[in-house]
């Protein structure tokens, strides 16, 4: 398809009232190490709204009072510690139109050719950084609001991690929604700083570290993977109110995990390790306190033997990931060292098939409202990377039910 989107220049949206809190605020170690790392995130609404792109923008400007650091820039003390500097120097907001129904883009991108990939229809719908990546000189957030000839709208998201993780912004934008609203303030109070946070053994944060490395990924190949509801439901048992025996997660994390690695397998190979990573939300793990929107995250693995997860039952791949998450509370004990070196261990050993995931659900983007009810669908570049490690960054793409 010709997708035609008309977009207005950039203008700068500042908070709506003076802000004389903190002008600085520390970095916590997980955000130091996403700090070079671009997000983006979509989030599609079918029911149209009052001039969408104005509304969302006083909503944003009013929103950037209570989250001020947003509105900040990066920068370095003379120990080269990264920090916000609180400047107030506002987000970069563009106002576009398509020229198609948003129906019509959600299935270009549901079935786009092999050729064409999905990710270069859905990039038109963001304001992006420049090709050389993130500088510290450059808006922490960057938001464009796209209408369409149904009336629909999406709103494109685009962070430097360094400023909040995946739930963090969906507490940010939950925020601009209800101010959209015109409630008089938002329900959540935002926490940007949260000692209790910080505290991670320094051995998980040295395996984040090493994974986090890969990030943005060199050579990829970008693809939109769509699995069948009725699969899902086939692995969960979701059939006749029985109870599920799984959840959603890890009925699409075993298809993925089991379908690539049947792809990358060799036939003389049967026993090479095969390593699935997942990033998790930590905060019920760390303690973090409500509002706080900085980046909470841990990783875990599951590891098996590359014929047995292509070969084996679908449901004891189910099992592999399912004991994995188990183990993630035990990243914060005090004796937890040996395991996470283990897990870092593995990771430096090189191994030269592993599947890395993130899922979107669940992280409070399915809340957001800017006034014509919460959205249909949330989505993100979903990245297969094709190269020598053999590694991958997917995201799953939610549907608002």
């Amino acid at each position: 398809m010709s997708l035609v989107v008309s977009k207005s220049l950039p203008v700068v949206v500042r908070p709506s009232e003076p802000v004389t809190t903190a002008t600085k605020i520390m970095l916590s170690p997980m955000d130091k190490i996403l700090s070079n790392v671009a997000v983006r995130a979509l989030l599609a609404f079918e029911i149209p709204i009052h001039e969408p792109a104005e509304t969302i923008k006083r909503g944003l400007s009013r929103a950037l009072v209570y989250y001020y650091p947003i509105a900040g820039r990066l920068a370095a003390a003379a120990d080269g510690d990264i920090y916000i500097n609180c400047t107030g120097e506002g987000v970069t907001f563009i106002s576009a139109s398509a020229n198609y129904a948003m129906k019509e883009i959600m299935s270009s991108v549901d079935q786009h050719p092999p050729d064409v990939p999905a990710t270069a229809v859905l990039l038109e719908l963001t304001a992006n950084y420049s090709a050389q990546g993130v500088s510290r000189t450059d808006p922490l957030l960057l938001m464009q609001v796209t209408m369409f000839s149904c009336g629909g709208f999406i709103v494109g998201v685009t962070w430097n991690h360094a400023l909040a993780d995946g739930f963090g912004m969906a507490e940010f934008l939950q925020a601009v929604g209800e101010l959209a609203r015109q409630l008089p303030k938002p329900s959540v109070v935002p926490v940007r700083w949260d000692e209790s946070a910080q505290v991670m053994p320094p051995s998980l944060l040295a395996a984040c570290y090493q994974i986090a490395r890969c990030l943005p990924l060199p050579n990829i190949v970008e693809q939109n993977i769509t699995i069948p509801w009725s699969l899902i439901r086939h692995i969960r048992g979701d059939t006749d109110g029985q109870t599920c025996s799984c959840t959603m997660f890890e009925a699409v994390a075993a298809v993925l995990w089991q379908c690539r690695t049947r792809t990358v397998m060799c036939d003389d190979r049967p026993d090479a390790p095969t390593v699935l990573y997942f990033w998790v939300n930590a905060r019920k793990y760390m303690g973090a306190k409500d509002g706080y929107y900085g980046n909470c995250i841990t990783t875990n693995m599951a590891v098996a033997k590359i014929g047995t997860v292509a070969n084996g039952d679908i449901m004891d791949v189910v099992g592999m990931i399912r004991r994995a998450k188990e183990q993630i509370p035990e990243q914060f004990n005090k004796d937890a060292d040996m395991a996470i070196g283990d897990q870092l261990s593995h990771w430096q050993a090189g191994y030269d098939n592993a599947l890395m995931l993130t899922s979107w659900r669940n992280l409070g983007f399915e809340d957001v409202d800017f006034g014509g009810g919460k959205m249909a669908r949330v989505m993100s570049t979903c990245l297969i990377l094709i190269s020598s490690c053999q590694c991958a960054w997917c995201a799953y793409l939610a549907k608002g039910n």
